[in-house]
């Protein structure tokens, strides 16, 4: 039987989680609105923010495994992960301002602006995050404690992202009342977002460090002559080369909220007739159905992904980690052709399909984590050796081209449907989705409907061929138990 002692005390839990929504709120203004502020209010080309996305994610395949690496080896004064709890959040805080600012400056020196601020951010961000989603493996050794820290954490880190949208969609019809409009009402709402989200949700992560504690310390024996190194052993743990396929084909799960203000913008409509309104009029009624269908979709997608987060500590003591992902992904798939077929004509009908859509969301954010961390194991059982920050460093890459892919697509189907941005970046002008043409709409509209769906469908093929479940994974951790005690490693 697994052993049932509990490791993790409950205020030490309860900071883990206050981190993960203070950290939540950093990468949800970036994940969520920075492809939105590069095309409509930096005034950046489609095709520079694609090259720019895809080039720094090719840096991130370097930069976050070294950072794992970094932070497995190095043991400082605190620990091997928390010490960067508290070196990152301010240079994060001043970089997340600075991503957001629109200095009117030339096309080219925007780009190098744009370059060196994105890219910088990832970098500072990986030293954070890498960290941070080691914890729950250092924090205890048994698995189906470490699979509720990751299960609550990763729900509060979902409910910190959405707060971001809470202040877009209430900044929007604000702004417009104290007559700001156009370019200048998106350039102040970004900054207040970034400003906020800065503050408070680094302070935040940052006590995070005063609470936690490290206990699963599993010494780094010097590799012998011949010994495989660290990258050569997570390739072949064939686990977690399975978990980490399925997380970069499930990019789609990401593109219902970083394609919400885009359909927003550019497909759905609901509002007065535009017809006959003078500027200020038609602004105010564009910022207004904004705003909702934002909201709307905010909340369909907190109800889907959030809501599914919150039943999966029951859900994971009931089924394995391998059924929760294939079903909900299945049912993601079906949901969200639905919503393609329905039409952004139909909004209200496309809103309940949207709930369930988010569904793998909510599986694939907790349970993906768990199975690194059972992954993890594994290794550690046939290798002697456990690569924590490595495997959150897969985790975090993993993530981060997803977010990736998702906001490129976005990003490409501007070109692919020509909508030509000349008139409103930089001006006081709005573009109305009513003026586009269907296939430019529907374009636009495919981003959080088509896309997602065949997505959802592909990132389950790998799952099918996991099987750290059941008594495999139970027996992985008692002999895992039982080669730490000969070695003499004792947990805290």
């Amino acid at each position: 039987m697994e052993n049932l002692k509990s490791y993790i005390e409950k205020k030490e839990f309860r900071m883990l989680c206050a981190g993960a929504l203070g950290q939540g709120m950093i990468y949800g203004i970036m994940s969520s609105y920075i492809s939105d502020f590069y095309r409509n209010v930096f005034g950046l080309g489609p095709i520079f923010v694609l090259l720019l996305m895809l080039l720094a994610r090719v840096w991130d395949a370097i930069n976050d495994p070294i950072m794992g690496m970094i932070a497995d080896r190095i043991d400082m004064k605190r620990g091997k992960m928390k010490p960067y709890l508290i070196m990152t959040p301010l240079p994060i805080g001043v970089l997340t301002v600075l991503l957001f600012f629109a200095p009117g400056i030339s096309p080219g020196a925007k780009m190098i602006y744009a370059s060196v601020t994105y890219v910088m951010w990832g970098m500072v961000y990986t030293m954070s995050d890498v960290p941070f989603w080691s914890l729950p493996n250092i924090l205890t050794p048994i698995p189906a404690e470490r699979g509720r820290a990751f299960s609550v954490a990763r729900t509060t880190n979902g409910i910190g992202s959405a707060i971001p949208m809470a202040f877009f969609m209430i900044l929007g019809p604000l702004l417009s009342k104290m007559g700001l409009s156009g370019n200048q009402l998106e350039k102040t709402r970004y900054m207040a977002i970034a400003l906020f989200a800065s503050v408070v949700g680094n302070l935040l992560f940052a006590r995070t460090y005063f609470h936690v504690k490290e206990r699963v310390n599993i010494p780094q024996e010097k590799r012998a002559p011949g010994e495989p190194g660290s990258l050569k052993l997570l390739f072949a743990n064939k686990p977690l080369m399975l978990v980490l396929t399925m997380g970069v084909l499930s990019f789609g799960r990401y593109m219902f909220q970083a394609g919400a203000i885009h359909v927003a913008r550019y497909s759905f409509y609901i509002g007065p007739p535009l017809a006959g309104l003078s500027e200020a009029e038609k602004t105010a009624a564009l910022q207004a159905s904004i705003s909702k269908i934002s909201l709307i979709f905010a909340l369909a997608t907190a109800a889907g992904m959030f809501g599914t987060m919150l039943f999966m500590p029951k859900l994971i003591r009931r089924f394995s980690y391998k059924s929760l992902i294939i079903s909900s992904c299945f049912i993601g798939f079906a949901s969200s052709l639905a919503i393609y077929f329905v039409g952004y004509d139909n909004f209200w009908a496309c809103v309940p399909l949207l709930v369930i859509s988010c569904i793998p969301a909510g599986v694939i954010n907790v349970v993906s984590a768990a199975m690194i961390g059972d992954a993890l194991d594994y290794m550690e059982l046939k290798t002697g050796r456990r690569e924590a920050g490595l495997g959150s460093a897969c985790q975090s890459f993993v993530n981060k081209l997803g977010n990736a892919l998702a906001t490129t697509l976005i990003v490409l189907m501007y070109k692919i449907v020509n909508i030509d941005l000349s008139g409103v970046v930089g001006a006081g002008a709005s573009l109305a989705p009513t003026s586009l043409d269907s296939l430019q709409r529907n374009g636009i509209f495919s981003v959080v409907s088509l896309i997602p769906a065949f997505s959802l469908l592909l990132c389950a093929v790998p799952i099918f061929f996991y099987d750290l479940t059941g008594s495999k994974k139970q027996k992985i951790t008692e002999e895992l138990a039982l080669q730490r005690k000969a070695k003499g490693i004792t947990v805290e």
